[in-house]
């Protein structure tokens, strides 16, 4: 399976039932529908060729239901830039074709191999070196390392031409692929983890089977670490991972250092000193450097490195947005994508989904946010990566205050070595005004009517305080059964500042599936047009509204005050 979630393009509602079914395969596939012709899409787009160039230019791999030919016109245009190529498919709107077109080194054939057998289908492999050999030579399995992908190309250029090969090395995978293999063959499959320079006619791959154990206090550590490899007679390519103790789990440096050597971290228990840790963490791989703050050990197979220690426990405060799939940012998509748990309110669990049968769903009432703040840090202390899910923004009468209390109020420290990021989403308030136009155009207030947490005199106040100031407000919770009376306590509070004809936007469930959006007036303001699901947006003393040509009305907030400035 592809280590990146792939987005499933459609043009017609004729090709639902096919995408939904290749989401049975990867579970956090979103389903992009064509607006106008498509119900039912994960999220709409308004244009194909705009939307699979940006997907593709993002990264993404991409499966779209159409044909071939319409895929490769649209892309054609990027295909000189040589940047990221990432896997493409095309995939027969009745499920009965799948054809990849790109990403041949993406692992674009082992989709297609995926989705054929998911659709009891024969995926349509073009590749050369594949059809001839059984294999992708240049695509090597998990926990091995190609050396030079031009030289590889020339390497398989030469085997098909008829050269034979020999194999110096273990390579398992190799051993049912047609190979024209020879002992005496002057070109070679060299698999070693040994650093010296790859020879000519040789195909070089790194078993990714060595570890350097670290003190993350190490002056020049990166320098360091690679002066121990070079030492050991060990290529960069061939390490698996770093181990550190968990003690130095929140450590910068590690992190930085982990990052330019694009290889994972993971920690274990503190040792007395580095040649201890490292003996614990990876017997029974060989330690053949071992110094004060270093120690090198190589594994006779590749390292599974899930089995070494554990990974710093990450933790992602995130924001779905108002509830669209397109106005969720593109940080959340891909935080959602490598959690290992999701907490939350069940409505907002659901709407992150779906997810993937490996990841575990925590849902919880919408009342026990501690509790659930809690109950992350517990998890993420173990090594999980958890997502905590909030609508709008996190940040916004949401989930990330309560976490980041809970971490204020622990001296656990396996919480504070947690890895902890607030993902930003779309809130209600800047979801509702976009719809009307730009009614905080200026500055404004935002408000929650609720006093479940704070008493109603305190509201009172600010509601004084920020209508006097002629700000703009946007109030959330405006109303429930238990409160029926203080929105109109609260519009009351605002008449006094703000004359009747001041403009409202009522905008309920924005982003989600029945959404409306009303204009109105202070004055003409009833608490009956209003409910929980309603934001309440009212302007300013400047805010002005005019006709749309599609009828209805924009809302705006000039960014002036007073006097128009002139030009």
């Amino acid at each position: 399976m592809t280590s990146s979630t792939p987005a499933i393009v459609i043009l017609g509602q004729g090709s639902l039932a096919t995408a939904r079914c290749l989401q049975q395969v990867y579970p956090a596939a979103q389903i992009h529908g064509l607006a106008g012709r498509v119900d039912g899409a994960d999220c709409s787009y308004q244009e194909f060729g705009a939307t699979l160039r940006a997907l593709y230019q993002q990264d993404t791999p991409i499966i779209a239901l159409c044909a071939a030919g319409i895929v490769i016109r649209t892309l054609a245009p990027l295909l000189l830039e040589k940047g990221a190529e990432p896997p493409v498919l095309a995939v027969a709107e009745d499920g009965t074709a799948v054809v990849p077109l790109l990403g041949g080194l993406g692992g674009v054939n082992s989709m297609a191999r995926e989705i054929a057998a998911h659709l009891q289908v024969a995926a349509a492999i073009t590749t050369s070196g594949e059809l001839r050999f059984g294999t992708c030579l240049l695509n090597p399995p998990a926990g091995y390392a190609l050396a030079d992908l031009e030289t590889g190309k020339r390497f398989v250029s030469d085997l098909l031409a008829g050269h034979s090969v020999r194999i110096d090395g273990a390579a398992p995978w190799l051993d049912q692929a047609q190979l024209p293999q020879d002992p005496q063959a002057q070109r070679a499959i060299h698999v070693a983890s040994d650093a010296r320079q790859v020879a000519a006619n040789e195909l070089r791959i790194y078993p990714r089977s060595v570890a350097v154990a670290v003190n993350a206090d190490t002056a020049d550590l990166l320098p360091r670490i690679r002066s121990a490899l070079h030492q050991a007679d060990v290529a960069v390519q061939s390490l698996a991972c770093l181990v550190a103790a968990d003690t130095q789990m929140a450590s910068p440096a590690l992190r930085e250092v982990a990052l330019q050597l694009a290889v994972p971290l993971r920690f274990v228990p503190a040792a007395a000193d580095i040649a201890e840790l490292a003996h614990n963490a990876l017997a029974p791989a060989q330690i053949i450097v071992s110094a004060a703050d270093m120690a090198v050990a190589v594994a006779a197979q590749p390292l599974d490195v899930s089995r070494i220690g554990r990974p710093r426990g990450r933790l992602a405060v995130i924001g779905l947005g108002p509830g669209a799939a397109e106005l969720m940012v593109p940080a959340v998509k891909a935080e959602l994508a490598r959690a290992t748990d999701v907490l939350g309110y069940e409505t907002y669990v659901r709407m992150a989904g779906p997810f993937r049968d490996d990841q575990v769903q925590h849902c919880t009432d919408n009342r026990e946010e501690m509790q659930r703040a809690r109950h992350a840090f517990r998890l993420a202390a173990a090594g999980r990566s958890v997502i905590v899910v909030s609508s709008g923004d996190p940040g916004v009468f949401a989930m990330a205050a309560a976490v980041l209390e809970a971490l204020h109020e622990s001296d656990d420290p396996t919480w504070h070595s947690v890895d902890l990021e607030i993902l930003p989403g779309v809130s209600a308030s800047l979801a509702t005004a976009a719809q009307a136009g730009a009614p905080l155009g200026h500055d404004f207030c935002v408000m929650s009517l609720s006093d479940n947490l704070k008493p109603w005199s305190i509201i009172e106040k600010r509601l004084g305080l920020a209508a006097q100031a002629d700000l703009a407000l946007a109030f959330y919770n405006p109303i429930s059964k238990a409160r029926p009376w203080q929105l109109g306590r609260a519009l009351e509070i605002v008449g006094q500042h703000r004359t009747a004809q001041t403009p409202v936007v009522l905008g309920r469930d924005i982003g989600r599936p029945g959404q409306t959006l009303r204009v109105t007036t202070l004055g003409a303001l009833t608490v009956d047009q209003v409910d929980m699901r309603t934001m309440v947006l009212v302007g300013s003393s400047t805010t002005c509204t005019f006709a749309r040509s599609g009828g209805g009305e924009w809302v705006y907030t000039p960014r002036w005050y007073g006097e128009k400035p002139s030009g």
